[in-house]
């Protein structure tokens, strides 16, 4: 019988075991914890770099897959990682010895959230890049901000920082929080200000449909503290019915025909310049090197919360013009022969259709080139099948994967690129399919030409093909 009334937090605590510890949010605690003075200690299945080189390179000590031995009865805290099962040996082991446990949120909350005034990054799209944004804003408005964030930031070469400062960002997920809890994670939190970008339907490995979605976002409204404020993307349609909802909190919606909305933008590479009204009159003029509109909207939200934190609009200008950006974001990982390879995280069809429409404007000389992973338990899920045709006009060749992983789905469950192909021909787009990673480096390299965009999309390494592509190589290593 596993012992429940252990999930909680002693008040002295010095040795700290993470199960799990090579995810981005646990690695980025498990350093979070070592820069605070405490024993780290951690596991994981699958110890690869970079993660496990930037965990190891703290002075931590990762154990290479789980074993009861690798936690000492003298741990004041177990951390267990969301994807941990409750059959996880070293769960049963600290069930069996008696320790103490929590969840990554929980963990948060406590030690780095403590003390400090939360804002709240959350909804389907746009979290990494406007949390990093946020967090790199207030670092210029010399807040000395703490953050834990799902992406490395450039501006600092990591996805979390414990600051001396009053405020902590804290990237907020819907997804749920531990085996023991199957609440969301961001309901760990009492943010002062939270940001609401948008609500789609994902995680079909969780959530039923958009009303499951939208239930655990409207409660996340109703959860929030009285005085703090939400700002809201007014754009989406589900946000919008999600605020109509009572709530005790001050609401600022962002977005067309909203308290902060956008003025005129004009588009010269590299930059989008654009304006920013408030309550419809000009607050600002600013720039950025973020390709897209659905980044302007993040940027927007920004504004919005670093006015409402008295930070001048010259420092936001500022931190705008030299944010570098977030690894996986719009990364240009190199060119060659002329010809750019991006990497971007998108995955969702939403997310598709926005990246591939935000880069076309960047490259008026050459083609988009997309080449897309369905990788996700999402993408991987035949839910999508219908949507995903609709996400590349704006994409002059179309490059798709067979799925990688597919094994893990019900056969009849199962996402097809092959009708994905079939459909996007039925369109008029120039689409092919490809059974594995090295026929698609082998076409790119044959028909790519200078001036081209190579925007490559997926959640995972995708076989490293950005680094082969920059090297000529069509191997698999």
């Amino acid at each position: 019988m596993f012992d429940l009334t252990k999930n909680f937090i002693p008040d002295m605590v010095k040795k700290i075991h993470l199960i799990a510890i090579c995810g981005t949010g646990m690695g980025a605690l498990a350093c979070m914890f070592k820069d605070m003075g405490f024993e780290v200690t951690g596991s994981d299945k699958s110890i690869y770099p970079p993660m496990s080189t930037f965990i190891e390179n703290k002075g931590i000590k990762i154990f290479d897959g789980f074993n009861e031995k690798n936690i000492s009865p003298e741990t004041d805290l177990v951390v267990v990682g969301n994807a941990v099962r409750k059959d996880n040996v070293e769960v049963l082991t600290t069930n069996k010895m008696g320790l103490n446990f929590c969840s990554m949120p929980q963990a948060v909350n406590r030690f780095i959230a403590g003390g400090k005034k939360a804002l709240l990054i959350t909804g389907t799209h746009g979290k990494t890049t406007t949390s990093s944004i946020l967090a790199w804003v207030l670092y210029k408005g010399k807040l000395d901000p703490s953050f834990i964030i799902g992406g490395i930031l450039n501006n600092f070469n990591s996805n979390y920082r414990y600051g001396r400062g009053g405020y902590v960002v804290i990237e907020g997920d819907e997804y749920d929080t531990a085996f023991f809890d199957k609440g969301a994670k961001f309901f760990h939190y009492k943010p002062l200000m939270t940001v609401l970008t948008s609500v789609e339907f994902d995680h079909a490995d969780i959530f039923t449909d958009i009303n499951h979605v939208n239930k655990t976002f409207d409660s996340l409204i109703f959860r929030l503290p009285e005085k703090s404020s939400l700002f809201a993307c007014s754009e989406d349609n589900n946000v919008r019915q999600i605020i109509k909802e009572k709530t005790n909190c001050r609401i600022f919606t962002y977005g067309a025909n909203a308290f902060w909305s956008l003025g005129s933008v004009a588009i010269k590479p590299p930059w989008t310049k654009f304006d920013v009204l408030k309550s419809g009159k000009y607050f600002g003029t600013f720039k950025t090197k973020l390709m897209g509109r659905h980044n302007l909207l993040n940027i927007l939200s920004v504004v919005a919360v670093a006015n409402d934190l008295s930070i001048d609009k010259e420092i936001i200008g500022t931190a705008l013009e030299t944010f570098k950006g977030i690894k996986r974001r719009q990364e240009v990982r190199g060119i060659i022969d002329g010809v750019t390879i991006m990497d971007d995280f998108a995955h969702h069809p939403t997310a598709v259709r926005e990246t591939v429409r935000a880069v076309k404007p960047y490259f008026p000389e050459g083609r988009v080139i997309a080449v897309f992973e369905p990788r996700t338990n999402s993408s991987m899920r035949k839910i999508f099948q219908n949507i995903y045709p609709l996400s590349f006009d704006h994409a002059d060749i179309i490059c798709i994967r067979k799925p990688p992983l597919l094994s893990k789905i019900p056969e009849n469950d199962r996402f097809s690129s092959k009708k994905l192909v079939d459909d996007l021909k039925k369109r008029g787009l120039n689409a092919f399919y490809f059974t594995d990673t090295t026929a698609i480096i082998d076409y790119i390299q044959k028909i790519a030409k200078s001036g081209d965009l190579v925007l490559i999309m997926s959640n995972g390494g995708f076989d490293n093909i950005h680094g082969r592509l920059l090297k000529k190589d069509k191997g698999t290593k």
